[in-house]
Formats: C-alpha cells, structure tokens, sequence
C-alpha cells in the first residue's frame, strides 16, 4: 500500500481522554477513533491488527477440533427469562424493543443462545464432545467505559461452547482449550499467567483467567513462585492467624472516642494494632440492610461477600447515611455489632469470629467498646474467607509469601456443569437411552483487549513496536527524497517483489520531510524498515528493525531477502 494514498490520520499530541498507552498510542496512530464513550472506530491500520489476532485466534479453535458458526447479536428476551438470568444480569446489558413490542437485548454474552442452538439438534451421546465458537461483537454497558478499548461498550470477543456427556469429558475439553489457549498467547507473543478466576455473572463450578501481565491493568492477581498457585485478587484465599485468638476473655468497656471514624484513628487513639481492630461495613443488599464485619486492617472482598450473598454485585450498595442512623443510632463511622437499634443481618468474616478482645464501635457517637468477643457479646453468620489479598499474605498451597502483578484479563475458561442446560431443558440420549442434560463448557478470548495488551508490553516513548505476526504491515520503504527519481524507481522495485512474495508493506511515497516519515513509521510500529536515501543508484539501502533500531547499510536485493526470511520465520 501507497502511503500517499493512505487513510491515517496521526496525531502529533497525546489526546486529553486518553488514560493509558495503549489508548494513547492508538488513537495517535489513526488506528481508532472514538463515536460515543466506550465506542470506538476501527480505522485501516487498527483494522488490520485487529483481523491479525482474529486469525490467529481461529487458527487455534480450529486446530483443536472447535467449530466456528456466527450467531446474531440481537438476543430474545425468551431464552434470558428461561435461565433466570433476565432480571439478574444486570444494568450492563443493553435491552431494546422491536416495532411488535417484542423484547431483546444485545447480547453481553451467548451462553443461552448456544445452548438453545443445539437443544432439539443433538441428540445423541455418540454426536458428543461438541465445541462451537464464533467471533463476534459483544455490548456491555460499562458503568464507567476507561482504558479505551480494553473497558469499551462495544468488543470484540471469540466465545467457545463444549457440550458433553458427562463430567470426565468435560474435564477433558477444558482442557483441551487450555493447551488452545496458551498457544494462541504464546503466537501473540504476550507474557502471560494462568490464574483461579471468579466466575461471577457467568457462574459455574471452575474457571481460570489468562492474564497479560500489565502494570495499566484493572486487575490484580496474586502468585506463588514456590509452587504454582496463581488467583485474581477477585478469587486469592487469604490465610492469617486470628488475633490473640487463646487470650482470655476481658470485660466490655465503652470509650469515648473523639472524632476516631477511620480504622487508623481509632487504633492510635486506642493505642493498638489495626488487626486488634473490627471493621464494620454497612451495606444495603437488594434493599435490606446487612453489616459485614471483618479485620479492621483488611479491606472487604467485593466478589467474595457478592458469592456469599449469592447476588450479583450490582445489587449490592452502600448503606445511605440515614439507614445508619436508623439501625445504629450513631453517626457513621460508629457501626459495631454490639447493642444495634434494629434486629439485622450480621455476616462476620471467620477471623472475626476467632479473635479476642476486639475494639469495635459502639453505636453511639464518638464512642466504641472494648473487650469484644463473638459468641459471647454477639453472634452472626461467620463466611469462611471475605477480604482481599494483600502484599505479605501467605500462599494457601504452600505457605510462602503472595506476590502481586497487575494485568489484562485476555481470556478466560469456565466450567458450567448443567447451569444453563437444566434450565433451558437442553438433553440428549445416553448410550441406556436415558434423557441427560449437557455438561457445558465457556471458553473467551477477547480480540480487541488483546490489542491493548500487546501495545502495553510492546511499546516505547517513539511509539508502538509490532510483533510481526499481529502487525498491520510486515514491513515499511520510507522513501528519503520523493522527488529523486532513482530513490523512487528503487524503491518501487522493491516495492513490487516484496509484494509479490506475500510480504505486506507500506511505501511511504509521501512528499514529507524525511523527519515526518521517520516519525510516523516509529508511531505506527511497522517491525522491518527498509529507507531508501542518496545510495539508490548504488542500489543500497539502510536496514532496521523496529524493536531494536539499528541501522546497517545493506544491497536493496539483501534486504529484500532479509525481510522474506524474517516474515518467514515468524510465520
């Protein structure tokens, strides 16, 4: 392709609403534009990654026996209704009307429509394992949509769905995509760990994340180097030792505690630990009050409480002003489970329920009370595990100390069991002619935040730098003088032979200064650079790599060579 003739519209400056690099980067390279907040257009350079990973992504289903099909996005609210799911989903899923009045929604995710796909159509166990896949646009709509395309409204995702006929066999295709799946992101290039993953909305019995390590990341996880535990800071199971768990019991005592709302100030002030401490949350749950008490020097678990309760997380809020004052008489930053004004749910985490001595408040204004115990001064419903992970925090398989790295989730597995074909009444015929329902599989890779994490672990001050196999053009001629008829009858030639080799390059036959060019071809990250300058009637060139850009003066055929073999190669 002629730059000449070439829609990319780069940027000089950094856009203000860009937040992270990758964002940055993208839109400085005319690889995107934003239509609305969390949508975005993909222009050719972005267009042509994006079509890079997809391939890749295929190539990988389709060498472990997966089946690629294309349902519509537009989803009937039937299906959501049958598995239970309409109501509880949550405010992120788009809903429209049709002009019958009929109800839909853009589908978030599949799992009912696949499974409604091959209810009445399989029927036997011998058609079984069966994995489906399709790459299509999925629509969230995000609270807040950040980070570009890695937290947009609008995605590209490949979702897979395994059907099988019992437990065994459906181990065997988690798997399956398992191996799938590190050798996509092993063909991308990202660096990567494999984490326990929290299966949230989605449910299910298993599920593991596939995370390109990032510091941008939304997501934290914690691992083990000892041995091979790794968890979403969602999922990581905290191991600690309950505090002063064989002291005898003291005698309650309330003190007055000016002006002590925060965990900190109330342990200087008390003159001990934080983890001597009782953290109290108050939280409206579908409406109703409930207080989450836990170690005051931890921080609650969104998803572990939200997995508890057995909600989904957005109908979980924090409880208004006036419902504390209601329920505890005090002001907030008061709340203690001794002494409330009305009878309500309390949950404790269980080192709560094995410390002694605890300060927690009082429900009375500027006051709290010590010498707390559960069992003795007050009950409630004790939750195994229900605070985040944090630095220090030991590994629940071996003992050793957590590391922490921050990353894009990429892809994720999860394993269903019947969830949705229980519901939806999806079975087929054992080989005893008895009526079963499927053991069902999920399997996500996200197309376009794959795009984000590989500029965000491939990129530096000049620009982003491509790996060759997902970048939009192997290889870029950055014509010096446009105007010298040798440089341009060079570089046409190569031009031409790279081309007819199968090699895809840009010519950058544009009548810029050679500053711009050199400027725009770091911007746009094209790994092999060819430049073609005063030494054309020698018909030698200046070859370079992108990631490592250093220059050697080479013969034009050289670098032709050069340039087939290194696509070659990492094709």
């Amino acid at each position: 392709m002629k730059m000449s003739k070439f829609y990319m519209p780069t940027l000089k400056e950094n856009p203000v609403e860009a937040e992270v690099e990758s964002h940055k980067l993208l839109l400085r390279a005319g690889m995107i534009r934003r239509s609305a907040s969390g949508i975005y257009s993909y222009l050719p350079l972005g267009y042509r990654v994006v079509r890079k990973i997809e391939e890749i992504v295929r190539r990988g289903m389709d060498d472990c026996g997966s089946q690629e099909i294309l349902m519509s996005a537009i989803q009937p609210k039937e299906i959501w209704e049958d598995s239970g799911r309409w109501d509880v989903y949550g405010p992120e899923m788009f809903k429209l009307y049709d002009r019958n009045n009929r109800q839909f929604c853009l589908g978030p995710t599949a799992e009912e429509y696949f499974t409604t796909l091959v209810k009445g159509e399989i029927r036997s166990y011998k058609q079984l394992p069966l994995t489906i896949y399709q790459i299509q646009t999925k629509y969230r709509d995000e609270k807040r949509p950040r980070f570009g395309i890695n937290r947009a409204r609008e995605f590209l995702m490949k979702d897979a769905y395994s059907f099988d006929a019992d437990q065994e066999s459906s181990d065997e295709s988690y798997m399956v995509q398992w191996r799938a799946y590190e050798a996509i992101f092993d063909k991308l290039g990202l660096e990567y760990k494999i984490v326990q993953g929290d299966s949230g909305a989605m449910g299910g019995d298993k599920s593991h994340e596939f995370i390109a390590l990032s510091e941008v990341g939304e997501g934290e996880i914690a691992y083990c180097d000892s041995c091979d535990y790794a968890a979403t800071d969602e999922k990581a199971e905290v191991i600690f030792t309950p505090v002063d768990a064989d002291e005898e019991m003291e005698e309650m005592k309330v003190v007055h505690t000016p002006d002590a709302t925060t965990i900190m100030a109330l342990a200087d002030f008390m003159g001990v630990s934080r983890k001597k401490t009782c953290k109290a949350i108050d939280l409206e749950v579908s409406g109703e009050p409930v207080l989450v008490f836990i170690p005051g020097d931890r921080e609650l678990n969104m998803t572990k409480i939200a997995n508890y309760l057995e909600v989904p997380e957005h109908e979980i809020e924090m409880a208004t002003d006036e419902t504390i004052r209601r329920i505890t008489g005090a002001e907030p930053g008061f709340t203690g489970p001794v002494g409330l004004k009305e009878k309500v749910r309390i949950i404790v985490d269980k080192r709560i329920a094995e410390s002694k001595n605890l300060v927690v408040g009082a429900n009375k204004t500027d006051h709290h009370i010590s010498g707390v115990n559960f069992g003795r001064d007050f009950t409630g419903e004790i939750a195994e595990d229900l605070v985040l992970a944090k630095q220090g925090d030991k590994c629940p398989k071996c003992g050793s100390k957590l590391k922490f790295a921050r990353g894009i989730e990429v892809g994720n597995i999860f394993q269903f069991g019947t969830k949705y074909s229980k519901p939806l009444n999806a079975t087929f015929l054992d080989e005893n002619g008895v009526e079963k329902h499927f053991m069902m599989g999920s399997y996500g890779i996200g197309i376009t935040r794959s795009v984000t994490a590989i500029i965000e672990q491939n990129h530096d001050e000049r620009g982003i730098i491509w790996p060759l196999v997902v970048a939009p053009y192997h290889a870029i001629i950055t014509v010096i003088n446009s105007k010298d008829e040798e440089q341009n009858s060079l570089s046409e030639e190569i031009y031409k032979q790279l081309r007819s080799k199968g090699i895809e390059v840009l010519l950058d036959d544009r009548r810029d200064r050679a500053g711009v060019k050199f400027a725009d071809r770091d911007l746009i990250g094209i790994p092999l650079r060819i430049t073609v300058g005063k030494k054309a009637g020698e018909r030698v060139v200046e070859f370079s790599t992108r990631r490592e850009g250093e220059n050697s003066e080479i013969t034009a055929d050289e670098a032709i060579e050069k340039v087939i073999e290194m696509v070659n190669e990492a094709l």
